[in-house]
């Protein structure tokens, strides 16, 4: 599976061991930036980086990582055809992806550790779309607007 993965300052120590997990577990991941801990970079570039290599790339998954997990959030939910969600939990996490097909997964490096994000992880990456037609129906809606980037 490729997954595309950013983060900025704040959740750059975070993204560096969830590459490794994800490595071990097989997967084939595209580090979308930050590069270095730098403070004072905005979320908002590894954000449209990472959602723009998701929507060019049918199948693969994204991740983001920053302080709260809502920037992120925010700013990778302005792509048409992007479902980026907050996951807090495993639970959360097989709910994005069983019934609104999230593609990026955006986590907190302020309420998740290294191993609760490599849990959360998991379960997103794991865990299919149930593809019932009102689930579809509704994604489908998510992107009727005409003034995505």
């Amino acid at each position: 599976m490729h997954i595309f993965i950013g983060a900025d300052y704040r959740g750059f120590e975070r993204k560096q061991a969830l590459m490794v997990f994800l490595e071990q577990c097989g997967h084939e991941v595209t580090d979308m930036g930050t590069y270095e801990q730098a403070s004072g970079d905005d979320f908002n570039d590894s954000a449209i980086a990472v959602a723009k290599a998701v929507r060019e790339n049918p199948g693969s998954f994204g991740i983001l990582i920053c302080d709260s997990a809502h920037g992120m959030t925010i700013q990778a939910n302005r792509f048409k055809g992007i479902r980026a969600a907050h996951c807090d939990s495993a639970e959360l996490a097989k709910l994005a992806r069983e019934h609104d097909d999230a593609n990026v997964l955006c986590l907190s490096a302020h309420f998740t550790d290294d191993e609760k994000a490599a849990e959360i992880t998991r379960a997103f990456l794991e865990t299919a779309f149930d593809n019932l037609e009102r689930r579809v129906r509704r994604i489908n809606r998510l992107d009727e607007r005409e003034d995505y980037a």
